[in-house]
């Protein structure tokens, strides 16, 4: 990878001569559930950015119904087309850390940022005619991927999921886990796999009285213990971290460098879970990635999930070997009956994502369906 703090210096100009944003509302094949909500449907903010000649892609993806975080559809929906959008057609910025600079001056949501600043690097990717990967320095390769299944109401709902999804399939399985509902259910899910790679999300379920449940997990076998504390718990982290083999991942703990390094001093984590929605955008998740690497910490790219979009953008990071642990990006059909990329994602058969050649993300967005999903549609010009 490129240093990011010279690449976004030297990454310019930009300009916003054109912005359209559609709000696509896209039912999923079945409900999404953590321990803290559930979604039945994916509404996203789809943003296409033009200088005129170039143009690029970004997606808002927060969940509806506050659950992973404060941000929702309506928040950022207001956030983007009544400030954010606004305040930047018409301008050029010199480049991308300026850009970067204004974004977080402008709005304090990461989920409402990441949809301009994404768009802009694919723009300047397109202008380039690299992809992406390239011009991050990515080493490209096939993008190992990892089914994610959600919460069941019955370890048969689970069994059942199990065997539809078919986890070898893929390189690893990851499972959600709640107080209550945690010790029995990873001991069911090696008894029906065996040995094969498997972790478990928390998403921030657990307190401090729960670290027996963990010391107890630690004799599965598991490839780490995501999330299991609150955002702001680090010391909780740290001290399980010392008294557990399995790795702890923070995800929503780190949403900027200053996190991580928070973390990485406190002995909080052994592995990081990065998302671009979570972090505003590439540059952030860069500093991040730069961040653990100097002090041996792994990372991985994960999802809310988003849309083809978002996930397309997650796999221009995640095909670069620093990215140790396969990503949450699931082939298309995983989550929806339709998504608006063209070609959809598709895994092959080492279970692993292809990306496309050509400029930028390599994927199109279909129009056709983003106007079919669409709800609601602005247009902005100079």
């Amino acid at each position: 990878m490129r240093p990011i703090e010279e690449l976004a210096s030297n990454s310019g100009p930009v300009a916003f001569r054109r912005i359209d944003v559609v709000r696509v509302r896209i039912p999923m094949l079945e409900p999404f559930r953590i321990s803290s909500g559930e979604v039945s449907q994916k509404e996203a903010l789809i943003v296409r950015i033009s200088d005129g000649d170039s143009f690029g892609w970004g997606e808002s993806s927060a969940m509806a119904g506050s659950f992973y975080s404060t941000d929702t559809p309506d928040t950022c929906q207001r956030e983007l087309i009544d400030q954010l959008v606004p305040g930047i057609v018409g301008r050029e910025f010199k480049h991308m850390a300026a850009l970067e600079e204004y974004l977080k001056s402008a709005v304090g949501s990461p989920f409402v940022r990441v949809a301009v600043e994404t768009a802009a690097w694919e723009l300047l990717a397109r202008r380039e005619q690299k992809s992406l990967g390239e011009l991050f320095g990515a080493q490209a390769r096939p993008v190992p991927s990892g089914l994610a299944l959600g919460l069941y109401d019955s370890e048969k709902q689970l069994r059942d999921a199990v065997e539809r999804y078919r986890p070898r399939q893929y390189k690893r399985l990851k499972i959600k886990i709640k107080r209550g509902n945690d010790i029995a259910l990873v001991r069911r899910v090696r008894e029906w796999l065996g040995d094969f790679p498997l972790f478990v999300d928390a998403n921030a379920d657990y307190g401090p009285e729960d670290l027996s449940v963990f010391h107890d997990l630690d004799q599965f076998g598991l490839l780490m213990f995501e999330q299991p504390f609150g955002r702001n718990d680090l010391e909780t982290s740290a001290e399980l971290q010392r008294c557990v083999r399995t790795p702890v991942c923070l995800d929503e703990s780190v949403e900027c460098v200053q996190d991580a390094r928070r973390a990485i001093a406190l002995g909080s984590c052994r592995i990081v879970n990065i998302k671009l929605q979570r972090v505003g955008g590439y540059t952030e998740a860069l500093r991040i990635v730069e961040e653990c690497a100097a002090h041996g910490i792994a990372v991985w790219m994960g999802t809310m999930p988003e849309l083809g979009v978002g996930s397309a953008q997650a796999m221009a990071l995640a095909s670069d070997p620093l990215f140790s642990y396969p990503t949450d990006v699931e082939p298309s059909c995983r989550w929806y009956a339709n998504d608006v990329l063209r070609p959809q994602l598709s895994l092959n058969q080492t279970g692993c994502l292809d990306l496309p050649e050509g400029p930028g993300l390599g994927f199109e967005v279909d129009p056709a369906k983003l106007e079919c999903f669409a709800v609601a549609q602005w247009s902005f010009r100079e």
